[in-house]
């Protein structure tokens, strides 16, 4: 039998050439995963921290929180520090002190009038007592630190703490320019003075309606003084060109406001108090 000789070329390539045509080869794990990766695209990554680096956006003063705000166009403020010629221009506190001031001395002024001037216990309350005698010394102190006076219709009674005070207390009493006439303490309660009250003529409703018109002229007087002090601050202001003219004519329509409520209170006061002593 004849031997064919195949040549070793002829025998590489059939062999070759009988694989499956389905077979691959498999690449290595670490090729495939390096192939398969999805890079980031260059300009989303700038677009994003060029988005984190912006500064945030500042919200306008509003109607929620333009009380937090200096101005009416400026934003909020957490620590706004030392008050500017805007914020003093606007402030009115010091205007409204003074005209509570003058309604409180006109407050106290019309409770001294009524049923000329005998009906309110501070009118005895603040007589002046000498204590003591001549020999060891004395001592003035008000009616009021050392006896209590309670009203009772038209009689006022007059409690001492200690049985030594009546004698000076009931000199005080029938000394004082109210034309009161204390009388003897009763032995049921020897430590009370009373005190008659005259009734009020019409003289004496004349004069007391007279006083409250003139103590209400008083507080006005006053409360145009004290408007008078804060236009001459913020006039200043303006000469000066500290604030804008828009705020300046805020502030003086704020001022206007004040001083017009102060005026209508003196008069609410005014009226009610003159009604009463009319009416005594």
């Amino acid at each position: 039998m004849s031997r064919v000789t195949i040549p070793r070329k002829a025998l590489q390539l059939s062999s070759r050439s009988s694989l499956s045509p389905f077979t691959r080869p498999i690449d290595s794990p670490c090729r495939s995963i390096t192939r398969s990766r999805v890079t980031t695209p260059q300009c989303l990554f700038r677009a994003t921290r060029c988005f984190s680096m912006s500064s945030p956006q500042h919200k306008k003063a509003g109607k929620a929180n333009k009380s937090h705000a200096r101005t009416d166009s400026s934003p909020p403020v957490a620590n706004p520090g030392q008050p500017t010629a805007t914020d003093e221009a606007y402030d009115v506190s010091g205007l409204e002190s003074q005209i509570l001031q003058a309604i409180e001395r006109l407050t106290h002024d019309l409770s001294q009038l009524r049923g000329g001037g005998k009906l309110n216990p501070e009118v005895v309350e603040s007589l002046k007592v000498q204590l003591g005698t001549a020999g060891h010394g004395k001592e003035s102190v008000k009616l009021g630190d050392i006896a209590q006076v309670v009203p009772r219709g038209r009689m006022l009674n007059v409690v001492c703490g200690e049985e030594a005070h009546i004698k000076p207390i009931t000199s005080a009493i029938a000394a004082s320019e109210h034309s009161l006439t204390p009388l003897a303490p009763d032995a049921s309660n020897p430590l009370t003075i009373q005190v008659p009250l005259p009734p009020p003529t019409g003289e004496s409703r004349r004069a007391a309606v007279e006083s409250a018109i003139k103590a209400s002229e008083k507080a006005d007087k006053a409360i145009q003084v004290a408007r008078q002090e804060h236009n001459k601050k913020l006039r200043k202001f303006e000469l000066n060109r500290e604030v804008l003219p828009d705020d300046l004519q805020k502030a003086k329509k704020r001022m206007e406001e004040v001083v017009k409520k102060g005026h209508v209170e003196v008069k609410r006061i005014s009226d009610g108090a003159k009604k009463v002593l009319e009416s005594q």
